[in-house]
């Protein structure tokens, strides 16, 4: 049995892991963790101190993920992260941490599988042209700007092309941030912030006389469970960092 605990428990998507891991029969919930709450644990080490923890899934805020994966892989607890926000150094830290610590560690943007399906098709896209823009859409409760999801789809398809605006005339925006923020390889991101969304993303691939989009939308949170689920048991067994969903499935 995999003893989990949920950072973030009181949150949509905290809810909803919290809910998936009490229904499998590999899993067993021995910790809710949330700042907001009355009668659970307020922090990891608070909860630790009670309970022992095998996995701990954070969806909290961009402004914690960092520290509470240190912690967890200073105590011996192998964290799956959900939340979004998350710097390339810090990530590059987490890394060399999980290694040094010989813990598993993995960092999903995004748990959809068909999330991931789409950001494996624009990789596979982004060989054959070299034009292209992301947007991402999500409510407007969302803190970080732009999505974890569009800057790991531009990580993944600035691996299969040099630049991604060839050809384009100079530009000069009359107002500001007009064309978005410029990402890797020079790909532009727009993020949409609206309630009536979940989360949806759109690669745009332009060339002469045709265009390819390549589109995904969460309709449901519950769309992002199979995949958390996949991650605590992968995490459970296997001491290496991942980033990406992608890379076990």
């Amino acid at each position: 049995m995999i003893r989990v605990a949920v950072c973030g428990a009181l949150g949509k998507m905290g809810k909803e892991v919290c809910a998936a891991v009490e229904k499998c029969n590999e899993t067993e919930l021995v910790a809710k963790i949330d700042i907001a709450g009355n009668d659970i644990y307020k922090t990891i080490e608070e909860a630790q101190k009670s309970v022992r923890i095998d996995v701990l899934v954070d969806f909290t805020q961009p402004a914690s993920i960092f520290e509470n994966a240190k912690y967890c892989l200073n105590n011996e607890i192998k964290p799956v992260i959900g939340t979004t926000g998350l710097k390339d150094d810090e990530i590059a830290f987490l890394k060399n941490l999980s290694k040094e610590k010989g813990l598993g560690c993995l960092i999903a943007p995004n748990f959809s599988t068909g999330a991931v399906l789409m950001m494996k098709f624009a990789k596979l896209a982004a060989k054959y042209f070299d034009n292209a823009e992301i947007i991402e859409l999500h409510h407007n409760q969302k803190k970080d700007a732009p999505s974890g999801t569009s800057i790991k789809t531009a990580l993944m398809m600035s691996e299969e092309n040099e630049d991604f605006t060839k050809g384009n005339c100079p530009e000069k925006e009359t107002i500001q941030g007009a064309r978005g923020g410029i990402s890797y390889k020079n790909i532009h991101v727009h993020s949409v912030r609206m309630p009536g969304f979940v989360a949806s993303q759109e690669v745009l691939f332009g060339s002469d006389g045709q265009i390819l989009k390549i589109r995904h939308d969460s309709i449901d949170r519950k769309c992002y469970m199979g995949g958390v689920m996949l991650a605590i048991k992968h995490i459970a067994e296997h001491n290496e960092f991942i980033y990406g969903l992608e890379n076990i499935l």
